[in-house]
This record gives structure tokens, sequence and C-alpha cells, in this order.
């Protein structure tokens, strides 16, 4: 018999992950060509690629364990939870390749199906209730949507075919560093002839999206609702398609602007299948751990339990390297920040060595988080009712992918966004929830299993201002189970043990500024020119030798390694002379 939930729910669990800590050399040394402040994934990915062009690096990483928010914890002893982020399929291609992730111990396991949606509904003739199964095979997949539209059936194809032409025409941009307004715009010749080289890929993008660009302008600018009604009828359809316009994001499917977030999350590519999104064996741990096995397998050092106090900068207002909260002074040529724009030019950077505009405008970047990742030990698999039974299918065909609970409607959807903002946790909050273990037994116990349960809509305060406190995370979380047990009784009744990470917890234990995923909102007004700054998003900051390399510069959020390696290249293309910062 399962424990009652409530009473083994932990918030803050302080057990380390075997084979994450540690480093390349012998011990912590007072000089390094590099000093990366985040073991998080794109700091690790900017480790590897600067000690791999032989710039001697150094990551310091202020928790107990390397990954940043790609991490694996032993919540539950025998159950290894992915804590924050848990599927993978945005990593970067030339990453994964150029870095030998494989050689260095990821493994991956795609999902197909990727998407489930049941219905609450009773079911017709001794059938279940209906649901929405979603996956690479477009046959079965239009099978699947038929049982609510023949129409949407029929269109899924060319909308499918638009989406995979946009993110294919405008993928190349995040393998690069966005155009250098500034020094296209200098006085200098030289420096607008050198920063030409950063408008080629928009122009190849432009040329490749051809006549798909009023349709990109859409996507671009137009709330995601409008897009899928004019496409589609079915709601269960729309609304499970509409999660990936509004997933980690404080707006509405109503909102302008969602359709980008959407486009974001179907640019992914796993082992040459584009589309695919995977569950990593051993948790997304394991892909922070292969990063960082090759940056060390080229020369890098990581260290754990080294927070950063404060970034050394000297008078002529150039980074020359950190101090660390015990007073000790590590220097280097330059500094990469891995923490959020927040973290890294408000709190670590001495104030009076950056202009009051820049200042102005990283203090008001928007960090707004609706999310409470809920991660769930159970001692058996859920049973939905609207998994067929004794039709010698496994359940686990079913469960393999994301489960999208209360999205049979974006109506649905849109009441948690206004619930939230109301100060209110969302009354019928939508629901990812997600089983890797059914692909990965190394991740659970015999005949136990891991959930992921990423939920929305959480406001980071509550009406009044009153702060999140233990009785207010169990009570949230217990809404979310009742929501969970409607669609698979029994589900409570397995309850081993949860780990309940609300905004402000996703704050503290990660370092989200706002306990925002993507290091900052996701909108048009903070992307690709203007992230983090209009006058900064090639990775460089107002303080020579300091540069930015998490998802608070271009491309943004999900685990991508994009950041990572580009601001690497800018920082190697700086130290070699071709260029210094600004």
């Amino acid at each position: 018999m399962a424990i009652g939930w409530e009473r083994v729910c932990l918030r803050r669990i302080l057990l380390r992950v075997p084979g994450s800590r540690g480093s390349a050399g012998t011990g912590l040394r007072a000089q390094y060509d590099a000093v990366v402040i985040g073991a998080g994934h794109n700091g690790l990915t900017a480790a590897a690629y600067l000690q791999k062009s032989g710039v001697n690096t150094a990551v310091l990483e202020r928790r107990h364990v390397i990954g940043g928010a790609a991490v694996t914890e032993e919540l539950v002893p025998g159950f290894k939870f992915s804590r924050a982020s848990y599927v993978l399929s945005l990593l970067r291609p030339r990453v994964y390749q150029e870095l030998e992730l494989k050689k260095h111990g990821l493994r991956v396991h795609i999902r197909n199906p990727s998407s489930f949606t049941p219905m609450l509904e009773d079911g017709v003739g001794g059938n279940p209730p209906r649901s929405l199964l979603m996956g690479s095979d477009m046959e079965e997949t239009q099978k699947q949507i038929a049982q609510f539209s023949l129409k949407d059936a029929r269109a899924y194809a060319a909308y499918d075919a638009l989406t995979s032409r946009i993110a294919a025409a405008i993928q190349p941009l995040l393998d690069t560093v966005p155009v250098d307004i500034p020094s296209l715009t200098s006085n200098s010749l030289r420096q607008r002839l050198r920063s030409l080289h950063t408008v080629k890929p928009l122009v190849q993008a432009g040329l490749k999206l051809g006549k798909d660009i009023p349709q990109f302008y859409e996507l671009l600018t137009a709330p995601i609702s409008r897009i899928l009604n004019r496409w589609f009828e079915s709601e269960p359809l729309k609304a499970t398609l509409a999660t990936d316009g509004v997933i980690g994001a404080m707006i509405s499917p109503e909102a302008a602007g969602s359709g980008y977030v959407l486009l974001h999350h179907v640019m992914g590519e796993l082992e040459g299948i584009k589309g695919a999104w995977a569950y990593v064996e051993g948790g997304m741990g394991s892909l922070s751990n292969s990063i960082a096995h090759a940056a060390t397998a080229y020369g890098a050092s990581i260290f754990t339990e080294k927070p950063v106090h404060s970034i050394l900068v000297d008078q002529s207002g150039t980074a020359q390297g950190v101090v660390l909260q015990d007073g000790t002074e590590i220097r280097s040529k330059v500094v990469l920040s891995n923490a959020t724009p927040h973290v890294t030019f408000l709190e670590l950077t001495p104030q009076k060595s950056m202009p009051k505009e820049f200042i102005k405008e990283v203090s008001s970047i928007d960090y707004t988080s609706p999310v409470t990742k809920i991660n769930v030990a159970v001692d058996q698999l859920p049973g939905f009712l609207a998994v067929p039974r004794g039709e010698g299918i496994d359940p686990a065909h079913y469960l393999a992918g994301t489960i999208h609970l209360n999205c049979e409607d974006t109506a649905y959807i849109t009441e948690a966004y206004n619930d939230a903002c109301q100060g209110l946790p969302s009354t019928r909050p939508m629901i990812e929830l997600c089983i890797p273990s059914v692909l990965d037994p190394t991740i659970a116990p015999p005949a136990c299993h891991v959930i992921s349960i990423f939920t929305q809509y959480t406001p980071y305060r509550l009406r009044g201002g009153k702060e999140w406190d233990e009785e207010q995370r169990n009570l949230y979380a217990d809404r979310v189970f009742d929501c969970i047990e409607q669609y698979a009784p029994g589900f409570k009744s397995s309850v081993i043990g949860c780990d309940i990470l609300t905004p402000p917890d996703l704050e503290k234990v990660f370092g989200l500024t706002g306990g925002n995923i993507f290091h900052g909102a996701m909108s048009l007004d903070q992307l690709y020119l203007t992230r983090p700054s209009a006058l900064y998003s090639g990775y460089r900051s107002p303080v020579k030798g300091l540069y930015l390399c998490g998802s608070g510069a271009h491309p943004g959020g999900g685990v991508m390694g994009s950041a990572g390696r580009n601001a690497a290249r800018v920082v190697v293309s700086d130290l070699r002379g071709s260029r210094w910062a600004r």
C-alpha cells in the first residue's frame, strides 16, 4: 500500500547524484583563460567548445550537482527524477555531433506516439472514453483525429507540412549570432563590413521561407487560437496543439505571439528524425553529464559547490575574473555567465561598470512564470480510463509520450490562465504528464514508475501578495492529483512520494529568475535582436570580457545548447584578436 503522498512530499532534497561532481584537474586554480558561471547545459557546452579551441576553462557551479535545470536527482530512494526539464528534442544536431555526445554516454529513447490526450466522457457501447493519440505516423494520426472530425483529419497533413517547412527555414538562425545592428549602423566602414556575415543567415532564412513568409509572420504575431481555429474545428485537436503555444509561458491561447512559442517547440530533431522527442536514459542529468564528459575530455575543469559572489571588473570596465562566496578570487581573461540576465547583470556585476540605459533594459525583462513542476514516485502505472483494454495493445504504447490532461477544449486552458491572472492557482490546471520509466527502466525500481507533471497556471505570488508555503503547495498538488484521478482512478493511492516546485521554488533551487524556465519570456520583444537587450544580443555585454551564454541570450529557452555554442565561438573570435568586445 502506498504511503499518503502528503506525508512524504519533499521540496528541497540534498541527495547527490553519483558521478556528477568534480573536475578534470586536481583542484581549483587561481588563474584560467575563461571562467564559466554555472554548470547548466549551456555553460557546460560553452566550456566544451572553449576548451576544444584551446581556451583553458573552469566551470563553477553553485549547487552540489551539475546540469542546472537539466539535472537528475534521486528525490525518493531508488527513483531518479528529471527534476526540472524532462524531455529532449531541441538539442542542436551540431552540438550532438561536434561534441560526440554518444561517445560520452548520451542515450535517448525516442517517443512514438508522442502525444496522448484522453477525454473525460462516458464510453459508448462498452467502449472506453475517446482519446487522441498523435505520433510520427501521419496515417495513424489522421485516423485518430477522424474520431473528432474528418475535415480536421484531412487538414492536419497540410498544417504539419507548413509548420515543418517554416521550422526548417528558420532553424539555422538558432546556430548563428543575431544580426549585429550596432556594428552594421556604425560610422566605421570596417565594422560594417565585418558585421555583414551576421546578416547572411537572416537573408537565407527569408529566401527559404519564400511563399510561406505571410504564414510565418502570422505565426509570429497572431494568437495561436486564431491560427488553429482557421485550420481545425475539433477542440481536442486544437487544445492539444495549443499546449505547445503556451507551455512555460504566462500567456493564453488568445495571446498575440503564442504562435511563435508553438513554432519554437516543433523545431527539434533527434537521431536524424525531424520533430522527434525523447527521454534521456538515466534522466536529463545524463545529457548534462555527457556534455561535461566532453568538456573534461578536452581538458576543462568543472567544480561544484563553488557559488560565485561577484564578477571582478577593473577600472577600465574589463572583466578580470570572479570572487567566490568564500572570498576566493579566480582570475581569467574572460567570464561567461550561464545565469539569467537578471542574476548576471543586476546581482553579480558591479553596477557602476555598466551604462544606466543597459541596466534599465535588463531590469525590464519579463520573467513571469506560470509553471509548477511536480515530480512523483508511484508503485504502479496509472490506469487511464481512455486506454483500451483487452485488445492486445500494451498500455505503455499510449503512455510513452506526453499525456495532456484538462485539454479537451482550448477554453479550459484560457480559464486556467485567467485564474492565475487573479493570483489564484488554476482550479483546473493544464497538465502535461510524462512517465519516462515506461521507456527507461533504469530510473525506477521494478514495477514502479517516475512521473513528471508539468502544470500551468500558478502565479509567482498568490492573491494579496501571499507567499507560497507548504500548505499552499500541498493544496495545489492535491488539486492536480484530483484532476489526474478523474482520468486514471487509483492514481492517488499509488503515490509513494513527490517533490513540488512552484515558481519561487524553481527560482531558489535552480536560479531561474521568477521561476521562468526560459531565462525570460519568449515573447517577440524578448527574442533574437532584443535578447537580452537591443544593444547586446550577440552574447557580449557592456563589460569587456563578460559574456552571456545561457538561455537568456539568443535563441532562448529549451535544452538546445545553442547559446553555449554560439557564445563560445564569439569568445574564441574575440580572444584571437579578430574583434574585442565593444
